[in-house]
């Protein structure tokens, strides 16, 4: 790009922030929240280093003093410090953007560039957890388990607008009727994969009826399903395609929840048959920790899912994402994985390549898919009312209009 075109005040903010133009050129926010990303997954990935092969670097350990010969900074409560350290890096960077609207405030510059900066900062906040006393990870564990919770409350959110954004979207007179067909295969595939999941989880996970905990929780999501698909058919406001991706959705929760269920448990013939470290557990495990990454990411950069009143139209000169969301987010992320590392539960032991494991781990997510299943019922009143205002707002607006051409025509007429 020329210099002549960088000074053209005909080209849109916007368009100086795309990926191709500004890749090492100014600051630049899409760049940006993969960089964020990539901090995020390192920090990740340390948790469960340390987790599960920290013993071997048992003699340095020793030398700090918040670690008592190396038993505190190991484990569970290795886990929590780098936790520690990664929250309260992003919910630095969240203090310090929160609020910024505009692409010229200085603090998008701050969001979008100072890596030196940032990374040593970053390293600075991975290690400094390391001196602090046992008895404040303590604490901190605890504080995790409402942070990881308020975390798993904004991807529902999340997750259920992008389900009502793409219903909505296939239900749009254009769509509709381009593509009927394809939009009814879809629901009725969608609805289809979620009665097969269903029946394999009973065939997987309920193979006896002493099994009374997997079939309550199995039958229960059954009665979900059929709940989500009666009010969305009956009410005639999500439609078809909306309660079938719910469905998938709240059968992989509980799928996840028994997933989650002690290997000891007899029930759990799967988990059964994964014990040992080979191939298959270590690619879910990796799997698992990168889908961490990514339902962080994609969470982060979705604030507007939770502008609760009508802002003010949007303007080129906009930052693209809300950063002081994107960063909380991530804050809040780093408590998540924190929780997923050890099982919800400081005081267990967790067993190298899992992730995720244990009976207070099966509860949160049995607790996600209730929860889930209780906020997709709640937009149902409040998309009614946004569409009204909505219209309302579009019937103003074109009366305003008609109001101005006919001032304009009674102008012209007297000047003629």
């Amino acid at each position: 790009m020329t210099n002549e075109a960088m000074e053209d005040p005909g080209i849109s903010s916007r368009e100086r922030y795309t990926c191709c133009t500004h890749f090492c050129n100014g600051p630049n926010p899409f760049i940006a929240r993969y960089v964020y990303s990539l901090l995020f997954l390192l920090a990740s990935l340390l948790a469960w280093a340390i987790r599960d092969y920290g013993r071997s670097a048992i003699s340095e350990f020793q030398r700090l003093k918040g670690c008592h010969g190396a038993r505190y900074c190991l484990g569970a409560e290795g886990v929590l410090r780098i936790s520690l350290g990664c929250s309260l890096f992003f919910f630095v960077m969240f203090l310090s953007t929160a609020g910024t609207k505009k692409l010229d405030d200085p603090r998008n510059s701050w969001h979008s560039e100072w890596w030196p900066a940032k990374i040593i900062m970053w390293m600075v906040f991975m290690a400094v957890p390391f001196f602090i006393p046992s008895a404040f990870i303590q604490l901190y564990g605890k504080v995790a388990h409402f942070g990881a919770g308020v975390f798993l409350l904004i991807q529902l959110v999340s997750v259920i607008s992008f389900i009502t954004w793409l219903n909505d979207c296939c239900r749009s007179e254009i769509n509709a009727q381009r593509c009927p067909l394809q939009v009814l295969i879809l629901s009725i595939a969608a609805y289809v994969a979620s009665i097969l999941g269903i029946v394999l989880m009973y065939v997987w996970y309920a193979p006896k009826p002493t099994c009374r905990l997997n079939i309550l929780f199995i039958t229960l999501t059954l009665v979900l399903l059929q709940f989500m698909t009666f009010v969305s058919v009956h009410l005639k406001v999500k439609g078809f395609l909306s309660p079938g991706l719910m469905g998938m959705y709240i059968v992989f929760l509980c799928w996840s929840a028994i997933r989650s269920e002690p290997q000891t448990e007899v029930c759990n013939q799967q988990a059964q048959a994964a014990t040992s470290a080979d191939w298959l557990t270590i690619t879910s495990f990796v799997i698992a920790v990168l889908v961490i990454v990514m339902a962080t990411f994609s969470t982060g950069i979705n604030s507007k899912c939770f502008q609760f009143k009508r802002t003010r139209a949007e303007t080129e000169d906009d930052v693209p994402y809300g950063y002081g969301f994107f960063h909380f987010v991530f804050a809040m992320g780093g408590m998540y994985f924190a929780m997923l590392f050890i099982g919800w539960n400081a005081h267990q032991t967790m067993q190298k390549w899992t992730i995720d494991v244990g009976w207070a781990s099966t509860w949160v997510r049995i607790v996600n898919e209730w929860l889930a299943t209780l906020i997709y019922g709640i937009p149902d009143r409040s998309e009614q009312i946004c569409n009204e205002q909505r219209a309302i707002g579009f019937l103003i607006e074109r009366d305003s209009k008609m109001k101005l051409r006919h001032s304009k025509g009674i102008v012209q007429y007297f000047l003629e």
